[in-house]
């Protein structure tokens, strides 16, 4: 137990620089979103992680077979909702919907993730943990409205943004099972356990992709797209998966998913470094109520 105490700095780290990769990923699913269609960018970017992975797994997962064997379907679920469906449903909904929306309707995951603790893992979490989602909600409020409420009031919804939150019920999910199911999990080293995932997890993405390309999509050969499956296989699939599945395991579901407010942070920040984009004073104020509601929710204490 204080070993795991002590990884917690490192856990909330590594969920930090999750968050910090998933939204670069964003930002690559709507920057190509005219260029590489949905099941085409999620298919070429999980296999090009698992050839990059396979061969740093594959005699581990020889060696822990016998594990793999006992944890059984369990994987192939986590495979599904992990790799198979939430990356394959961001990248469907980026195709109809708008940034912000993407950005609004992420507000449900660490909702959907606290009420699952609790029903699937009789984790309930502690009362400063609602009241610190309340703030960094609020700060998510000023980051998408930029300061004006007016500008909440004439947000639309469409198609995409149903495929957004059947995306964050998935990963809702992916996240709550992962931490029931670590018992079956853990014997599996991180590494292995991911390849694990992939390998399963692109079987199901393949007929999918076959469609698309039976509709006449195909992945153009040019540097940008190539750039594009390169970042999201390293940075968005291999380094953040593993943070993020490290962070569930030492802090739990709940207060892993609010590390998800921290996107749209991260993202302003790109905007700033990448593209020049300037940083407002409602980035600044978002920013910090975000922060200071991820410090109030996962500070370690009592659970009342």
């Amino acid at each position: 137990m204080n070993a795991l105490n002590h990884s917690r700095p490192l856990a909330l780290f590594g969920l930090l620089l999750a968050n910090l990769c998933w939204s670069g990923n964003a930002l690559v699913a709507r920057a190509f979103a005219g260029e590489i269609t949905p099941f085409t960018l999620s298919f070429w970017r999980w296999c090009l992680a698992l050839a990059l992975l396979l061969p740093f797994v594959a005699m581990p997962l020889w060696r822990h077979r016998v594990a793999v064997r006992t944890a059984g379907w369990r994987l192939l679920v986590l495979g599904g909702l992990g790799i198979a469906g939430y990356n394959s449903l961001l990248y469907s909904a980026a195709q109809t919907t708008a940034a912000i929306n993407i950005s609004l309707v992420n507000t449900c995951l660490p909702l959907v993730t606290f009420i699952g603790a609790g029903l699937l893992l009789n984790e309930w979490p502690a009362r400063r943990a609602w009241w610190g989602m309340l703030v960094a909600v609020m700060g998510l409020a000023v980051l998408i409205s930029q300061g004006q409420w007016s500008r909440l009031a004439s947000l639309s919804f469409n198609q995409g943004d149903l495929i957004m939150l059947l995306a964050v019920v998935d990963w809702a999910l992916y996240s709550l099972l992962l931490r029931r199911w670590s018992a079956y999990l853990q014997p599996i080293p991180p590494l292995a356990l991911l390849g694990v995932f992939i390998l399963l997890g692109v079987p199901l993405i393949l007929p999918f992709y076959l469609y698309e390309l039976s509709q006449g999509a195909h992945l153009a050969i040019n540097a940008a797209n190539l750039s594009a499956v390169a970042y999201t296989a390293v940075f968005a699939s291999l380094l953040a998966y593993l943070a993020w599945n490290h962070g569930i395991r030492v802090i739990g579901a709940a207060k892993a998913a609010l590390t998800n407010y921290l996107m749209p942070v991260f993202t302003a920040l790109l905007g700033w470094v990448l593209l020049n984009e300037s940083l407002q004073l409602y980035h600044w104020l978002g920013a910090a109520m975000i922060f200071g509601g991820l410090l109030l929710a996962t500070r370690p204490g009592k659970s009342a």
